[in-house]
């Protein structure tokens, strides 16, 4: 049942592109964790090496009071205050939204990867590596920490991209964006000649992106899984688990979008539908993302009834 409903998912050219895309990523996140560590380390050393004011000594004396929310961090002692300059002067986007609740500014002259997080997306505050990190989270990184010596003109369109991926409706891309990506995700790896896991990885990702993927039905001479060049086999239950981690990526981005409400509820709803839709369809898959729907479903429901109750309380009934 597994390789049938696999196989029927498969057929349409658009939804494998959307998998073989989402796959690129995941193989970028692994070759991406180790680099990635290893920078932020050396990166918070050099901080506590150029700036007098920092010290990994010092600890902050204003406990709740130094607790970021959100965007918003007005930091209530001398310590958490110097980290916070030191940040922003690393930060490209300084004037812009830097996603302070993330971090726990207490641990910043102990913790080189609290100090990254201010420097990535919304939602990663219970992250403490980069091995826990999905693509974009590492992307936006390099990309908004000037430590890292990249074109990140080649960043964003790779961001872009990720983005475009998660945020299909339908988990669908043409063949002609798979291409655009493969260009844009090439382009992004160039930057990175030098270290030995990025480049291993290169062949890998050019091989997926420009071959085929078919399931063969298990028979005595033949393996039960996809097959996309000679001597390069994916098996059903790998295929499958990169399904699932796209489309838990998937649902944990919608439920941050509903949670800081940056899309409309009605969009969430759509969106919920399709997905609901899509996993009934596919048993295969809808097992494992139950808890992920049911989380989800929830949080929708609560913004549900807090909008059913918003114009009552206008009426005259509402204000006595």
């Amino acid at each position: 049942m597994v390789l049938s409903e696999l196989a029927a998912r498969l057929n349409c050219a658009e939804y494998k592109n959307w998998v073989k895309a989402g796959h690129c990523l995941l193989l970028l996140r692994g070759c991406l964790q180790g680099f990635v560590g290893r920078e932020v380390q050396a990166f918070h050393r050099g901080l506590l090496a150029a700036s007098p004011g920092l010290d990994p000594r010092a600890t902050c004396l204003s406990g709740s009071r130094c607790i970021p929310r959100a965007r918003q961090f007005q930091p209530q002692c001398q310590v958490c205050s110097e980290w916070k300059r030191e940040i922003l002067k690393h930060h490209t986007n300084r004037n812009g939204d830097i996603h302070w609740g993330n971090c726990r500014p207490g641990l910043w002259p102990v913790d080189a990867w609290e100090v990254a997080k201010a420097f990535m997306p919304r939602g990663l505050a219970d992250k403490t590596g980069p091995e826990e990190c999905d693509a974009v989270a590492l992307l936006s990184l390099i990309n908004s920490c000037d430590h890292f010596v990249v074109d990140r003109r080649k960043v964003t369109e790779v961001i872009k991209c990720r983005n475009e991926i998660m945020h299909s409706s339908e988990m669908k891309v043409s063949s002609l964006w798979l291409r655009d990506f493969q260009r844009k995700i090439q382009n992004f790896l160039n930057e990175f000649r030098s270290i030995p896991e990025i480049v291993a990885v290169y062949s890998t990702i050019e091989q997926l992106l420009t071959s085929d993927w078919a399931v063969h039905i298990p028979e005595e001479d033949h393996r039960d899984g996809c097959e996309y060049e000679a001597g390069v086999h994916l098996s059903v239950s790998q295929v499958n688990e990169i399904e699932m981690e796209l489309l838990k990526e998937k649902l944990q981005e919608m439920y941050l979008q509903a949670k800081e409400q940056e899309v409309l509820p009605e969009e969430i709803s759509n969106q919920l539908a399709v997905v609901k839709e899509f996993l009934r369809k596919n048993k295969d898959l809808r097992t494992g993302l139950t808890e992920d729907m049911q989380k989800l479903d929830s949080l929708h429901l609560q913004h549900q009834k807090l909008e059913s109750k918003e114009p009552e309380a206008q009426t005259p009934e509402g204000k006595a």
